[in-house]
């Protein structure tokens, strides 16, 4: 997979040290649909969906160990689904939206609304 470390995207401020990313034409359908199959990789694209800000690793808190959640991180990162930078010491993460929804119309709007009405008719822990 090529990266880069910029996107086609909404950019991040200048005042943090960026990461490497897939570029938008480098978005391979296969690798967002892996990245969305794992119960705690979807319950951060929910969360960062549900808001229109960046977020911190640490306010989407995961049941499992810190290195496991940076390896869930990422394969958001790397598969295009999410967009991560340094600001400080803090990891801030957003939601490619405007990249997934250029590339893949209507997927990422199906797939949330699909884990809301899952979480609905199964209760319990939202995953």
């Amino acid at each position: 997979m090529q990266t880069q470390t910029t996107s086609t995207g909404p950019q991040p401020q200048a005042t943090g040290r960026s990461m490497e990313h897939p570029r938008r034409e480098a978005i391979r359908l296969e690798d967002v649909l892996h990245a969305l199959s794992d119960p705690m990789r979807m319950r951060v694209v929910r969360t960062l969906a549900e808001e229109s800000a960046e977020l911190t690793c640490s306010v989407i808190d995961l049941p499992v160990s810190k290195s496991t959640t940076t390896h869930h991180f990422r394969v958001l990162r790397e598969s295009g689904v999410i967009h991560q930078i340094y600001r400080g010491t803090a990891k801030m993460n957003a939601l490619r939206r405007e990249d997934l929804d250029a590339l893949f119309p209507g997927l990422l709007d199906s797939v949330l609304a699909a884990a809301a009405l899952q979480e609905g008719r199964l209760g319990g822990d939202r995953g």
